[in-house]
């Protein structure tokens, strides 16, 4: 078997392959396994006769033993591995240069493979019939086991299962999973599923589907047909005698690629750095150490924990307390000092050392790795204005490499610092491939390093294309068994355009595969594109939506037409893909910013939610916005003096090039973490209303008003809303304060089109305007002015925020008034000429009456004198 001159001692394992004929004189012979400086000798693996020959058989062998040392030695605490072993090859297959047998026999193998299926098929089993602690007789596997890949989705992995088998041969102990008592009864008279330990999460199962736990029994009796399935992703960690097909979190390993990572090809030069690990207290494990070359960083990394502390209890204030020792050797203050904690334990005790971290001057950075990580952990970067993540417990997800990588000294030198150009981790099936691309612009391009990374022994076949179609392979990487790393270092500056990687697993079962890739300025002078991923706020409480940010630039100068994507990880769920847009609309309230926004609101859980961006941009597409927004001071061309007129200097320009306005890039941002309460269990109601309509524009054509905005969702900026309603008035204090009192505009024919469309309505507003109320605006006549404003529903009539007010003014001629306008003048003339007819005969009546009997009185009074 060929290995790699560095290759660790778990996974240089040797094999050698014997053909044997079954002779009696040797029956007898045979050696015992045994243990020799932690590695295991002589371990014998035996074919059966009545076995086909078939190609792939050895070479699974050797895979299923080389991942099971692997496996053991992280599961034991890096006690024990598996050295070597021998292979014994019937006498009927053909001779392919097998060495000669000495003392082996069938009939001492350890293991052995065979062509006889027991009563359940294909399940591997160890002879134990001498009790716990007793070392068993052989290890059984059935040749369809070691050849049908299919099988590893039902038992797992083949190595896992060696050490699983291996437990009972070697050291005696028993499974810890009943199939025949599958379940029993707590002391709360609750139905629980015999597993180990019993936070391993899943449900009930009956026959029809899901069901709750109180239907698998009957009368006391477990209802046949009834099983508890488990969830494939777990936050517990399990016993390999009770589940050995559950994927482990496989933390350490984890933290250990993505602090190399940080060593490796994050942290910049003539950096000072030191590394404490914790439990119950802090150890040093390196003083700080400038890095000035590459073997600097090498010796940083090897000082990194290469074993996870058998004590349950964690002090994170006892670590912190280690990291200040460390800074204050520098300088002798902490002062301007960055940690970086992570954890997944909970220390009760973790307040304790708030006021001291308050005045430590120390910025810490905070990894919550899985949802066991304390939950106050994030005040430790709020109270330093340190960042915060999440890593979840998936084996597939890269979000611990990201957040490392996000990490910088915070000097703000772009420089100098290192830029994410890719991140993917797939859960890729036997001889199954993971295959992307990664563009390096001209932004960047030196110190370029492709990570590789991968879960079991031995790497996967890499083949990488760089944009002149020149390969680099397996052979060309540099690998590191023990941490299962992969680095390649392209020298001087890497060339510009699209690198092609296949990562192509050669593993019998499912493992995840990972590709990082990073990269530094190409230029001192010209600064390379950016991505800053951000959070509106650090937590929110359902229904509220979280808003999602991402600065892309290059330098200052903002990045439009990009495609940027997010991905949300919650703790236990999937991860939620959602893309983000610079449209002015929805979440994102200025177009063309280059900050792509979006509302999130697909809560799975409660708990922590990881974010990371990712943006690609095409090379065909022109790049750089052609002015800096947002709000500036003013500047003013010139003024006049005395009648003179005294211009200004005029404002600098500066040209961009052809290459700098059509660049393609690919760019990786990790945005932190946030966490979400109050996420109901079980069916939820729609509670999320469309989003409110920012956008809205008026313009005049002719006598009509005419409307566009980009069309919300049914649900935020998700969807399709169901209706609009639109209002109109003349004043704009009514509109504002008394929306639902406006006009109502005629809406009819106008239907809601998917979100992120360009709405247009228009309509007439000359009854209103031409109102016997009506009082147009200004002094001029003719000139009206309008106010208008629109909510969007949804189909349960949940309305958005009303939108923003537009205007129009519109000039109607006195010549142009419409019928109903020269009609009312008309009857207003009539009316008042006839008002003052009628009131002038009436005068005159009364005038005519009294001076009548003023006459009547003075001939009377004439009589009587």
């Amino acid at each position: 078997m060929t290995h790699r001159d560095n290759a660790g001692p778990v996974c240089s394992l040797k094999i050698v392959t014997l053909l044997v004929a079954l002779n009696p004189e040797l029956l007898l012979l045979g050696a015992r396994v045994q243990l020799r400086d932690n590695g295991y000798d002589g371990l014998l693996v035996a074919i059966n006769p009545q076995v086909s020959e078939d190609q792939k058989l050895i070479p699974n062998i050797k895979e299923m033993i080389t991942e099971a040392s692997s496996y053991l030695f992280n599961a034991t605490k890096r006690r024990v591995f598996f050295r070597n072993i021998k292979i014994l090859i019937p006498a009927t297959w053909k001779a392919n240069n097998y060495s000669k047998i000495k003392q082996e026999s069938y009939e001492k193998a350890n293991v052995i493979v065979t062509n006889w299926y027991g009563p359940h098929g294909d399940d591997p089993y160890t002879l134990q019939y001498r009790g716990c602690g007793k070392e068993g007789k052989y290890i059984y596997f059935t040749s369809d086991f070691l050849l049908n890949d299919d099988l590893t989705a039902g038992y797992g992995s083949r190595g896992r299962v060696f050490v699983h088998e291996w437990a009972h041969l070697r050291w005696g102990v028993f499974d810890e999973y009943n199939n025949e008592k599958p379940f029993y009864i707590n002391g709360q008279n609750q139905i629980k599923a015999t597993r180990c330990p019993s936070d391993i999460t899943g449900m009930f199962v009956c026959e029809k589907g899901p069901c709750p736990q109180e239907d698998c029994i009957i009368s006391k009796l477990f209802q046949e047909g009834c099983m508890f399935v488990y969830n494939s992703t777990q936050n517990a960690t399990t016993s390999i005698m009770f589940m050995q097909s559950l994927s482990s979190a496989e933390r350490l390993l984890r933290l250990q690629q993505a602090a190399e990572l940080y060593l490796m090809q994050v942290v910049e030069i003539h950096t000072f750095v030191g590394i404490v690990s914790f439990d119950s207290k802090g150890e040093i494990r390196a003083q700080l150490h400038r890095i000035n070359n590459d073997d600097d960083r090498k010796l940083l990394a090897s000082y990194l924990p290469a074993t996870v502390s058998a004590e349950a209890e964690t002090s994170i204030c006892s670590g912190l307390k280690r990291g200040f020792e460390v800074a204050e050797k520098l300088h002798g203050k902490a002062y301007g000092s960055v940690m970086i904690l992570v954890t997944s334990g909970e220390d009760k005790h973790i307040d304790n050392c708030f006021l001291t971290v308050l005045s430590s001057g120390s910025a810490i950075h905070t990894i919550a790795l899985g949802s066991s990580a304390d939950k106050n952990l994030e005040e430790l970067s709020h109270l330093t204005g340190g960042l915060k993540f999440f890593v979840p417990d998936k084996s597939n997800s890269n979000s611990m490499m990201d957040a490392f990588g996000r990490i910088s000294s915070g000097t703000g030198d772009i420089f100098h610092q290192c830029i994410q150009l890719e991140s993917m981790g797939k859960n890729v099936k036997p001889h199954h491939q993971l295959k992307n691309t990664v563009t390096v612009d001209h932004s960047v391009g030196n110190d370029t390093a492709f990570l590789v990374t991968w879960q079991n022994c031995g790497p996967p076949e890499i083949v990488l294309f760089d944009p002149n179609g020149r390969k680099y392979y397996t052979h060309n990487f540099t690998i590191n068994q023990a941490l299962r790393t992969a680095r390649l270092w392209i020298p001087g500056t890497a060339k510009s355009g699209v690198w092609t990687y296949t990562l192509n697993n050669t593993h019998h079962s499912i493992q995840a595969l990972k590709m990082t890739v990073t990269s530094r300025a190409s230029h001192s002078a010209k600064a390379p594109v950016t991505v800053e991923a951000f959070v509106g706020k650090d937590s929110t409480a359902f229904p509220h939506p979280i808003m999602i940010y991402a600065n892309v630039r290059k330098g200052f100068d903002p990045i439009l037409n990009a495609t940027v994507t997010a991905t949300i990880e919650p703790e236990a769920e999937n991860p939620v893909t959602l893309k983000l847009f610079d449209d002015g609309a929805g979440a994102d309230v200025i177009k063309n910013d280059g900050i792509y926004s979006r509302y999130f609101f697909s809560f799975a859980v409660n708990g922590r939610y990881s974010l990371k961006v990712h943006v690609n941009h095409s090379s065909s597409i022109s790049t750089l916005g052609h002015s800096i927004p947002g709000s500036h001071a003013m500047y003013v061309p010139g003024y006049i003096t005395n009648g003179n007129i005294q211009m200004n200097a005029p404002r600098k320009s500066v040209g961009r090039s052809e290459e700098e306005q059509k660049s393609g890039f690919s760019r990786i941002s990790s945005g932190g973490s946030f966490s979400v309460q109050g996420v109901p269990v079980g069916p939820r109601p729609d509670v999320f209303p469309p989003c409110k309509i920012i956008d809205l524009e008026a313009v005049k054509v002719e006598e009509k008003v005419t409307l566009s905005w980009t069309a919300p969702g049914e649900d935020f900026d998700q969807g399709q809303a169901n209706s609009y309603e639109i209002r109109m008035s003349k004043s704009l204090q009514n509109i504002q304060d008394d929306f639902n009192n406006a006009i109502l505009v005629n809406t009819s024919n106008l239907n809601p089109q998917q979100v992120g469309a360009k709405e247009i309505f228009t309509f007439s507003p000359q009854l209103f305007i031409n109102g016997p109320d009506y009082q147009p605006d200004g002094t001029t006549p003719g000139n009206h002015r309008i106010y208008v404003a629109i909510q969007a529903m949804d189909k349960h009539s949940l309305k958005s925020a009303v939108s923003n007010i537009a205007q129009a003014s519109l000039f109607i001629s006195p010549n142009s008034a419409p019928v109903l306008a020269r009609d009312f003048l008309v009857l207003k003339g009539v009316v008042t000429a006839m008002s003052l007819i009628g009131i002038i005969c009436l005068t005159i009546v009364v005038t005519h009456c009294i001076l009548n009997k003023k006459k009547r009185a003075e001939e009377n009074g004439t009589k009587l004198l």
